[in-house]
């Protein structure tokens, strides 16, 4: 059984590409997997194994 997470990151206005591969790298590190992230970059779907 899968479960899922809907992040809405604050990347702020500088280095706003590196404070969202911070975000992406977070969450990978937890265990997440990117289902989709939404054009404007303002939405992040995720998925992992709920038991893991």
């Amino acid at each position: 059984m899968k479960e899922y997470k809907i992040v809405t990151p604050k990347l702020g206005f500088r280095n706003r590409m590196q404070n969202f591969e911070d975000v992406l790298n977070q969450y990978a590190r937890e265990g997440w997997s990117v289902v989709k992230i939404n054009e404007s970059y303002t939405t992040i779907v995720f998925e992992r194994e709920k038991n893991r």
